[in-house]
């Protein structure tokens, strides 16, 4: 089976220690549309995420208006769940406010595993959750970040490679 550009993309760069808000904005992108699907579904829209949300620029995201947002919720390349649609604009404006008091969304994440991979055993590969991802969706949240519960939260901060699993 050929995987798609996306599903490449998420494989390649799973797990990899990044401190680009802009690569943790498209992350934590798929991780909001994850939800209740797999990942290789979210991920494989990629591209198309790319494209329709200004190549995760949260600047241009953070303005967009309803219209624009029930515009994507009608395109047929989008998975077309309005509400995360919505969540994305909204964390989109939540992570303009945390880069401005933090000066960067990396800086503000990493701070939770200060500074380094928060490694956790090896039998936590499957777990869903961890300890650290509950911690920072519930400040997320505080943040006014939306559809980051732990679940969400605890796959973001792997795929970002702030949580990683020991050999």
């Amino acid at each position: 089976m050929v995987k798609s550009v996306g599903v490449q993309f998420y494989h390649d760069h799973f797990g990899q220690p990044t401190h680009d808000d802009q690569r943790l904005f498209l992350l934590l992108t798929v991780g909001v549309f994850q939800a209740g699907l797999s990942w290789q579904a979210a991920a494989s829209k990629i591209p198309v995420f790319q494209q329709r949300f200004a190549n995760f620029d949260p600047q241009v995201v953070a303005a967009f208006t309803e219209p624009e947002i029930m515009a994507l919720a009608a395109d047929p390349e989008m998975i077309r769940n309005p509400r995360k649609i919505r969540a994305i604009v909204q964390n989109a404006r939540a992570m303009l406010a945390v880069q401005n008091e933090f000066g960067s969304f990396a800086t503000y994440l990493w701070r939770f595993a200060d500074g380094q991979p928060y490694l956790l055993a090896p039998d936590y590969e499957t777990e869903r959750t961890s300890a650290l991802g509950s911690r920072v969706a519930k400040d997320l949240k505080r943040r006014h970040f939306t559809f980051v519960g732990p679940i969400v939260t605890h796959m973001f901060l792997r795929a970002a490679g702030i949580i990683q699993i020991s050999s």
